[in-house]
Protein backbone atom coordinates (compact mmCIF):
# COMPACT_ATOMS: atom_id res chain seq x y z
CA UNK A 1 0.00 0.00 0.00
CA UNK A 2 1.47 3.36 -1.02
CA UNK A 3 1.01 6.69 0.72
CA UNK A 4 -2.55 7.94 0.09
CA UNK A 5 -2.48 10.82 -2.38
CA UNK A 6 -4.90 13.57 -3.30
CA UNK A 7 -5.03 13.38 -7.09
CA UNK A 8 -6.89 15.76 -9.38
CA UNK A 9 -8.15 13.74 -12.34
CA UNK A 10 -8.63 15.35 -15.74
CA UNK A 11 -9.63 12.46 -17.99
CA UNK A 12 -12.32 13.11 -20.62
CA UNK A 13 -15.11 13.59 -18.05
CA UNK A 14 -18.26 15.01 -19.62
CA UNK A 15 -21.53 16.72 -18.78
CA UNK A 16 -23.41 14.97 -21.60
CA UNK A 17 -22.66 12.18 -24.09
CA UNK A 18 -20.51 13.08 -27.10
CA UNK A 19 -20.04 11.34 -30.48
CA UNK A 20 -16.58 10.14 -29.53
CA UNK A 21 -15.70 6.42 -29.45
CA UNK A 22 -15.27 4.71 -26.08
CA UNK A 23 -14.03 7.47 -23.78
CA UNK A 24 -16.02 7.28 -20.54
CA UNK A 25 -14.37 4.10 -19.24
CA UNK A 26 -11.01 5.86 -18.79
CA UNK A 27 -12.16 8.15 -15.96
CA UNK A 28 -14.15 5.30 -14.38
CA UNK A 29 -11.04 3.10 -14.35
CA UNK A 30 -8.87 5.76 -12.74
CA UNK A 31 -11.49 6.56 -10.09
CA UNK A 32 -11.90 2.91 -9.13
CA UNK A 33 -8.14 2.28 -9.01
CA UNK A 34 -7.58 5.36 -6.83
CA UNK A 35 -10.35 4.34 -4.42
CA UNK A 36 -8.99 0.81 -4.09
CA UNK A 37 -5.52 2.13 -3.30
CA UNK A 38 -6.83 4.69 -0.79
CA UNK A 39 -6.14 7.77 -2.92
CA UNK A 40 -8.61 10.66 -3.06
CA UNK A 41 -9.87 11.47 -6.55
CA UNK A 42 -10.67 15.15 -7.10
CA UNK A 43 -12.64 16.50 -10.07
CA UNK A 44 -13.73 20.05 -10.82
CA UNK A 45 -17.52 20.35 -11.14
CA UNK A 46 -18.95 21.74 -14.35
CA UNK A 47 -16.00 20.78 -16.58
CA UNK A 48 -16.76 18.93 -19.81
CA UNK A 49 -13.29 17.79 -20.89
CA UNK A 50 -14.62 15.39 -23.53
CA UNK A 51 -16.24 18.27 -25.41
CA UNK A 52 -12.73 19.22 -26.52
CA UNK A 53 -12.56 16.01 -28.57
CA UNK A 54 -15.57 16.85 -30.71
CA UNK A 55 -15.48 18.48 -34.14
CA UNK A 56 -16.12 22.23 -33.77
CA UNK A 57 -14.98 25.52 -35.31
CA UNK A 58 -11.60 26.80 -34.14
CA UNK A 59 -13.10 29.80 -32.33
CA UNK A 60 -15.61 27.60 -30.50
CA UNK A 61 -12.88 25.18 -29.48
CA UNK A 62 -10.64 27.99 -28.22
CA UNK A 63 -13.50 29.41 -26.16
CA UNK A 64 -14.25 25.95 -24.71
CA UNK A 65 -10.59 25.44 -23.76
CA UNK A 66 -10.24 28.83 -22.09
CA UNK A 67 -13.50 28.55 -20.13
CA UNK A 68 -12.90 24.94 -19.04
CA UNK A 69 -9.37 25.55 -17.85
CA UNK A 70 -10.36 28.76 -16.08
CA UNK A 71 -13.08 26.90 -14.20
CA UNK A 72 -10.80 23.96 -13.36
CA UNK A 73 -7.78 26.02 -12.27
CA UNK A 74 -9.96 28.27 -10.10
CA UNK A 75 -11.48 25.24 -8.37
CA UNK A 76 -8.06 23.61 -7.90
CA UNK A 77 -6.58 26.79 -6.40
CA UNK A 78 -9.34 26.94 -3.79
CA UNK A 79 -9.09 23.24 -2.99
CA UNK A 80 -5.29 23.31 -2.84
CA UNK A 81 -5.37 26.27 -0.42
CA UNK A 82 -7.57 24.30 1.98
CA UNK A 83 -5.69 21.02 1.66
CA UNK A 84 -2.76 20.46 -0.71
CA UNK A 85 -3.27 18.45 -3.88
CA UNK A 86 -0.42 16.02 -4.53
CA UNK A 87 -0.81 15.44 -8.26
CA UNK A 88 -2.61 16.67 -11.37
CA UNK A 89 -3.09 13.61 -13.61
CA UNK A 90 -4.60 14.13 -17.03
CA UNK A 91 -5.41 12.29 -20.22
CA UNK A 92 -5.38 15.19 -22.67
CA UNK A 93 -4.95 15.46 -26.41
CA UNK A 94 -2.79 18.37 -27.61
CA UNK A 95 -5.78 20.49 -28.57
CA UNK A 96 -7.21 20.16 -25.06
CA UNK A 97 -4.08 21.50 -23.35
CA UNK A 98 -3.89 25.11 -22.22
CA UNK A 99 -0.21 25.73 -21.54
CA UNK A 100 -0.95 28.67 -19.26
CA UNK A 101 -3.27 26.51 -17.16
CA UNK A 102 -0.62 23.82 -16.69
CA UNK A 103 1.94 26.53 -15.78
CA UNK A 104 -0.40 27.98 -13.16
CA UNK A 105 -0.80 24.63 -11.47
CA UNK A 106 2.91 23.97 -11.43
CA UNK A 107 3.52 27.46 -10.04
CA UNK A 108 1.41 26.70 -6.97
CA UNK A 109 3.32 23.46 -6.40
CA UNK A 110 1.16 20.79 -8.04
CA UNK A 111 3.14 18.37 -10.27
CA UNK A 112 1.40 17.77 -13.62
CA UNK A 113 1.51 14.39 -15.39
CA UNK A 114 -0.16 13.59 -18.71
CA UNK A 115 -1.14 10.10 -19.82
CA UNK A 116 -1.43 9.55 -23.56
CA UNK A 117 -1.86 6.20 -25.30
CA UNK A 118 -2.29 7.06 -29.00
CA UNK A 119 1.18 8.46 -29.65
CA UNK A 120 2.23 5.95 -32.31
CA UNK A 121 -1.01 6.16 -34.24
CA UNK A 122 -1.39 9.94 -34.21
CA UNK A 123 2.02 11.61 -33.94
CA UNK A 124 5.23 11.80 -35.92
CA UNK A 125 6.79 13.90 -33.16
CA UNK A 126 5.82 14.74 -29.58
CA UNK A 127 3.35 17.66 -29.64
CA UNK A 128 4.68 21.00 -28.47
CA UNK A 129 1.59 21.40 -26.27
CA UNK A 130 2.91 18.57 -24.09
CA UNK A 131 6.13 20.41 -23.19
CA UNK A 132 4.73 22.06 -20.05
CA UNK A 133 4.11 18.87 -18.06
CA UNK A 134 6.46 17.57 -15.38
CA UNK A 135 6.17 14.00 -16.61
CA UNK A 136 4.50 11.89 -19.30
CA UNK A 137 3.02 8.42 -18.89
CA UNK A 138 3.84 6.70 -22.21
CA UNK A 139 2.54 3.13 -22.76
CA UNK A 140 3.78 2.37 -26.29
CA UNK A 141 7.38 1.21 -26.55
CA UNK A 142 7.63 2.58 -30.08
CA UNK A 143 6.62 6.05 -28.86
CA UNK A 144 9.49 6.49 -26.42
CA UNK A 145 11.80 7.93 -29.06
CA UNK A 146 9.25 10.69 -29.76
CA UNK A 147 9.59 11.89 -26.18
CA UNK A 148 13.35 11.37 -26.07
CA UNK A 149 13.86 13.46 -29.20
CA UNK A 150 11.68 16.21 -27.75
CA UNK A 151 13.57 16.11 -24.44
CA UNK A 152 10.38 15.42 -22.49
CA UNK A 153 10.57 13.43 -19.23
CA UNK A 154 8.53 10.24 -19.28
CA UNK A 155 7.79 7.01 -17.49
CA UNK A 156 7.18 3.98 -19.70
CA UNK A 157 4.29 2.10 -18.11
CA UNK A 158 1.42 -0.14 -19.29
CA UNK A 159 -1.90 1.16 -20.59
CA UNK A 160 -4.09 2.40 -17.73
CA UNK A 161 -6.26 -0.53 -16.70
CA UNK A 162 -8.41 -1.49 -13.72
CA UNK A 163 -10.49 -4.65 -13.50
CA UNK A 164 -13.23 -5.02 -10.88
CA UNK A 165 -12.59 -7.59 -8.12
CA UNK A 166 -15.37 -9.92 -9.30
CA UNK A 167 -13.48 -10.41 -12.60
CA UNK A 168 -10.21 -11.27 -10.86
CA UNK A 169 -11.39 -14.66 -9.62
CA UNK A 170 -9.54 -17.16 -11.83
CA UNK A 171 -12.14 -18.50 -14.28
CA UNK A 172 -12.67 -22.10 -15.22
CA UNK A 173 -12.02 -23.03 -18.84
CA UNK A 174 -14.35 -21.11 -21.14
CA UNK A 175 -17.69 -22.15 -22.58
CA UNK A 176 -17.48 -19.82 -25.62
CA UNK A 177 -15.50 -20.33 -28.85
CA UNK A 178 -12.34 -18.31 -29.57
CA UNK A 179 -13.41 -14.68 -29.84
CA UNK A 180 -12.20 -11.27 -30.94
CA UNK A 181 -13.87 -8.26 -29.32
CA UNK A 182 -13.47 -4.99 -31.19
CA UNK A 183 -14.72 -2.68 -33.92
CA UNK A 184 -14.24 -3.60 -37.57
CA UNK A 185 -11.56 -1.74 -39.53
CA UNK A 186 -9.69 -2.39 -42.77
CA UNK A 187 -6.63 -3.94 -41.11
CA UNK A 188 -8.63 -6.31 -38.95
CA UNK A 189 -10.82 -7.44 -41.83
CA UNK A 190 -7.78 -8.16 -44.04
CA UNK A 191 -6.13 -10.18 -41.26
CA UNK A 192 -9.26 -12.14 -40.36
CA UNK A 193 -10.31 -12.83 -43.96
CA UNK A 194 -6.95 -14.51 -44.58
CA UNK A 195 -7.08 -16.43 -41.30
CA UNK A 196 -10.66 -17.62 -41.90
CA UNK A 197 -9.59 -18.97 -45.29
CA UNK A 198 -6.88 -20.94 -43.46
CA UNK A 199 -9.45 -22.54 -41.17
CA UNK A 200 -9.65 -20.11 -38.24
CA UNK A 201 -12.68 -20.80 -36.04
CA UNK A 202 -13.54 -17.56 -34.22
CA UNK A 203 -16.49 -15.37 -33.26
CA UNK A 204 -16.49 -11.59 -33.81
CA UNK A 205 -17.98 -9.29 -31.17
CA UNK A 206 -18.09 -5.60 -31.99
CA UNK A 207 -19.51 -2.82 -34.15
CA UNK A 208 -19.31 -3.21 -37.93
CA UNK A 209 -18.90 -6.97 -38.36
CA UNK A 210 -22.56 -7.47 -39.22
CA UNK A 211 -22.42 -4.57 -41.69
CA UNK A 212 -23.67 -1.74 -39.47
CA UNK A 213 -21.90 1.65 -39.42
CA UNK A 214 -20.05 2.99 -36.38
CA UNK A 215 -22.18 5.60 -34.57
CA UNK A 216 -19.21 8.00 -34.44
CA UNK A 217 -18.44 7.92 -38.20
CA UNK A 218 -16.66 11.08 -39.28
CA UNK A 219 -18.82 13.74 -40.98
CA UNK A 220 -17.97 14.88 -44.53
CA UNK A 221 -14.98 17.21 -44.57
CA UNK A 222 -16.73 19.84 -46.69
CA UNK A 223 -15.82 21.74 -49.84
CA UNK A 224 -13.64 24.57 -51.00
CA UNK A 225 -11.55 26.29 -48.35
CA UNK A 226 -12.83 23.99 -45.63
CA UNK A 227 -11.70 20.92 -47.58
CA UNK A 228 -8.33 22.55 -48.34
CA UNK A 229 -7.81 23.32 -44.64
CA UNK A 230 -8.68 19.73 -43.77
CA UNK A 231 -6.08 18.38 -46.23
CA UNK A 232 -3.46 20.87 -44.95
CA UNK A 233 -4.06 19.70 -41.37
CA UNK A 234 -3.87 16.07 -42.54
CA UNK A 235 -0.49 16.66 -44.21
CA UNK A 236 0.80 18.43 -41.11
CA UNK A 237 -0.18 15.54 -38.87
CA UNK A 238 0.81 12.59 -41.06
CA UNK A 239 3.28 14.03 -43.61
CA UNK A 240 3.08 14.93 -47.29
CA UNK A 241 3.84 11.33 -48.33
CA UNK A 242 0.80 10.14 -46.37
CA UNK A 243 -1.39 12.71 -48.14
CA UNK A 244 -0.04 11.58 -51.51
CA UNK A 245 -0.71 7.93 -50.59
CA UNK A 246 -4.24 8.85 -49.55
CA UNK A 247 -5.03 10.35 -52.96
CA UNK A 248 -3.25 7.55 -54.83
CA UNK A 249 -5.32 4.92 -53.01
CA UNK A 250 -8.50 6.75 -53.97
CA UNK A 251 -7.56 6.37 -57.64
CA UNK A 252 -7.15 2.61 -57.33
CA UNK A 253 -10.03 0.15 -57.03
CA UNK A 254 -10.31 -1.14 -53.46
CA UNK A 255 -8.96 -4.62 -52.83
CA UNK A 256 -11.96 -6.86 -52.23
CA UNK A 257 -12.06 -8.59 -48.85
CA UNK A 258 -13.84 -11.81 -49.73
CA UNK A 259 -15.37 -13.11 -46.54
CA UNK A 260 -18.82 -13.12 -45.00
CA UNK A 261 -17.95 -11.55 -41.64
CA UNK A 262 -21.65 -11.31 -40.74
CA UNK A 263 -21.74 -15.11 -40.42
CA UNK A 264 -19.22 -14.83 -37.58
CA UNK A 265 -20.66 -11.68 -35.96
CA UNK A 266 -22.35 -12.12 -32.59
CA UNK A 267 -23.04 -8.47 -31.78
CA UNK A 268 -21.15 -6.01 -29.56
CA UNK A 269 -20.16 -7.02 -26.03
CA UNK A 270 -20.78 -4.21 -23.53
CA UNK A 271 -21.03 -3.84 -19.76
CA UNK A 272 -20.75 -7.10 -17.84
CA UNK A 273 -21.12 -9.06 -21.08
CA UNK A 274 -17.76 -7.65 -22.19
CA UNK A 275 -15.93 -9.16 -19.22
CA UNK A 276 -17.89 -12.40 -19.46
CA UNK A 277 -16.85 -12.80 -23.09
CA UNK A 278 -13.15 -12.12 -22.37
CA UNK A 279 -13.14 -14.74 -19.63
CA UNK A 280 -15.53 -17.31 -21.07
CA UNK A 281 -14.09 -17.60 -24.58
CA UNK A 282 -11.64 -20.49 -24.77
CA UNK A 283 -9.13 -18.24 -26.53
CA UNK A 284 -9.31 -14.44 -26.34
CA UNK A 285 -7.73 -12.87 -29.42
CA UNK A 286 -6.03 -9.47 -29.61
CA UNK A 287 -5.04 -7.44 -32.69
CA UNK A 288 -2.32 -4.80 -32.49
CA UNK A 289 -2.14 -3.56 -36.10
CA UNK A 290 -4.05 -0.41 -36.97
CA UNK A 291 -4.99 1.61 -40.08
CA UNK A 292 -2.54 4.44 -40.74
CA UNK A 293 -2.09 6.85 -43.65
CA UNK A 294 1.63 6.74 -42.96
CA UNK A 295 1.94 3.04 -43.79
CA UNK A 296 1.03 0.98 -46.89
CA UNK A 297 -2.10 -1.04 -46.23
CA UNK A 298 -0.21 -4.32 -46.74
CA UNK A 299 2.56 -3.39 -44.26
CA UNK A 300 0.75 -2.17 -41.15
CA UNK A 301 2.42 -0.88 -38.01
CA UNK A 302 1.63 -2.43 -34.61
CA UNK A 303 1.66 -1.37 -31.00
CA UNK A 304 0.54 -3.05 -27.79
CA UNK A 305 -3.04 -2.07 -26.95
CA UNK A 306 -5.18 -1.85 -23.81
CA UNK A 307 -6.56 -5.35 -24.43
CA UNK A 308 -3.05 -6.72 -23.81
CA UNK A 309 -3.47 -5.64 -20.19
CA UNK A 310 -7.17 -6.06 -19.43
CA UNK A 311 -7.69 -9.51 -20.99
CA UNK A 312 -4.94 -11.24 -18.97
CA UNK A 313 -5.94 -9.21 -15.92
CA UNK A 314 -9.45 -10.64 -16.21
CA UNK A 315 -8.11 -14.18 -16.54
CA UNK A 316 -8.39 -14.75 -20.27
CA UNK A 317 -6.36 -17.33 -22.17
CA UNK A 318 -4.83 -14.64 -24.32
CA UNK A 319 -3.41 -14.80 -27.84
CA UNK A 320 -2.43 -11.43 -29.28
CA UNK A 321 -0.54 -10.00 -32.23
CA UNK A 322 3.19 -9.55 -31.71
CA UNK A 323 4.11 -5.91 -31.08
CA UNK A 324 7.08 -3.94 -29.68
CA UNK A 325 7.20 -3.97 -25.89
CA UNK A 326 5.12 -7.09 -25.26
CA UNK A 327 8.20 -9.06 -24.26
CA UNK A 328 8.73 -6.57 -21.44
CA UNK A 329 5.20 -7.08 -20.13
CA UNK A 330 4.92 -10.86 -20.23
CA UNK A 331 6.89 -14.04 -20.67
CA UNK A 332 5.75 -14.94 -24.18
CA UNK A 333 4.57 -18.54 -24.51
CA UNK A 334 4.12 -18.91 -20.76
CA UNK A 335 1.92 -15.99 -19.62
CA UNK A 336 0.42 -15.02 -22.97
CA UNK A 337 0.80 -16.33 -26.52
CA UNK A 338 1.45 -14.27 -29.67
CA UNK A 339 1.09 -14.61 -33.44
CA UNK A 340 2.79 -12.70 -36.28
CA UNK A 341 0.46 -13.21 -39.23
CA UNK A 342 -2.81 -14.79 -40.36
CA UNK A 343 -1.23 -18.22 -40.73
CA UNK A 344 0.10 -18.23 -37.15
CA UNK A 345 -3.20 -16.85 -35.87
CA UNK A 346 -5.16 -19.75 -37.37
CA UNK A 347 -2.61 -22.36 -36.30
CA UNK A 348 -2.25 -21.14 -32.70
CA UNK A 349 -5.99 -20.82 -32.16
CA UNK A 350 -6.38 -24.43 -33.33
CA UNK A 351 -3.53 -25.59 -31.09
CA UNK A 352 -4.93 -23.84 -28.02
CA UNK A 353 -8.43 -25.17 -28.74
CA UNK A 354 -7.00 -28.67 -28.41
CA UNK A 355 -4.96 -28.03 -25.27
CA UNK A 356 -7.12 -27.25 -22.23
CA UNK A 357 -4.23 -27.61 -19.69
CA UNK A 358 -2.22 -25.00 -21.58
CA UNK A 359 -5.17 -22.62 -21.69
CA UNK A 360 -5.58 -22.94 -17.93
CA UNK A 361 -1.88 -22.19 -17.43
CA UNK A 362 -2.08 -19.06 -19.62
CA UNK A 363 -5.10 -17.88 -17.64
CA UNK A 364 -3.40 -18.38 -14.30
CA UNK A 365 0.07 -17.01 -15.07
CA UNK A 366 -1.05 -14.16 -17.32
CA UNK A 367 -3.53 -12.93 -14.74
CA UNK A 368 -1.00 -13.19 -11.93
CA UNK A 369 1.54 -11.07 -13.85
CA UNK A 370 -0.95 -8.44 -15.00
CA UNK A 371 -2.51 -7.92 -11.57
CA UNK A 372 0.87 -7.79 -9.82
CA UNK A 373 2.68 -5.40 -12.16
CA UNK A 374 0.45 -3.75 -14.75
CA UNK A 375 -2.35 -2.02 -12.82
CA UNK A 376 -2.93 1.73 -12.46
CA UNK A 377 -1.99 1.65 -8.77
CA UNK A 378 1.42 0.18 -9.59
CA UNK A 379 2.13 2.94 -12.11
CA UNK A 380 0.96 5.68 -9.73
CA UNK A 381 3.51 4.41 -7.21
CA UNK A 382 6.24 4.68 -9.86
CA UNK A 383 5.13 8.19 -10.81
CA UNK A 384 5.03 9.28 -7.16
CA UNK A 385 8.57 8.04 -6.64
CA UNK A 386 9.78 9.68 -9.84
CA UNK A 387 8.45 13.15 -9.00
CA UNK A 388 9.25 12.92 -5.29
CA UNK A 389 5.82 12.67 -3.67
CA UNK A 390 5.98 9.03 -2.56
Amino acid sequence: MSKPLRIFLCCQQDLRPHPVPAYRFWAASFRAAFAEEGHTCLEAPGCDWAEGLTAQPAETHAAWREATWQRAVGWIRREHAQRPIDLFLSYLYPGQVLSGGVAELRAIGIPCVNYFCDNVRLFRRAPGEFSGFDLHWVPEAAALDLYRRAGLPFVHAPMACWVAPQWRVPPADGSLPPTFVGTRDEQRERLFARAFKLGLNMDLRGVGWAGEAAPWADPPSGRGLRLLAHQWEYAGRHGVSALARKFAQRLLPPEPVVWDFASRARGPATGEDYWNVLRECRVCIGVNRYPSPRRPVDRPDRYSRLRDIEAPMAGAAYLTESAPGLEGLYEIGREIEVYRDASELAAKVAALEGDAPRRRKLRELGQRRALAEHGIAHTIRRIAERIGIA
